[in-house]
């Protein structure tokens, strides 16, 4: 058995900035994951690159990225439960 039949599985929403980049992503997809960052892992072997546009190098969530598990920010190291809803923001700046 693989280590992913263990992790839950977990409900991602990409954002529509990703569609450029990413063309063949779905905007909603189900993944297997214990942690945000097993979540990244998962999407960067689907679609390569996408960890790199997620994180930075020290590893972190960029800072123009916003991560939200059932409503409230996490970290890489957030644990995830079964079920749950993340959703993955880009920030929006102007003047």
């Amino acid at each position: 058995m693989s280590e992913e039949t263990f992790a839950p599985p977990v409900h991602v929403r990409l954002p529509a900035l990703f569609a450029g980049l990413f063309p063949t992503a779905e905007r909603e997809v189900t993944l297997h994951a214990r942690t945000v960052a097993e979540m990244i892992e998962a999407l960067d072997a689907r679609w390569p690159g996408m960890r790199d546009r997620l994180c930075d190098s020290t590893p972190a969530i960029r800072r123009h990225i916003n991560v939200f598990v059932e409503g409230r920010r996490v970290t890489l190291d957030t644990p995830l439960q079964p079920g749950a809803r993340v959703y993955i923001l880009t920030a929006i700046s102007g003047g």
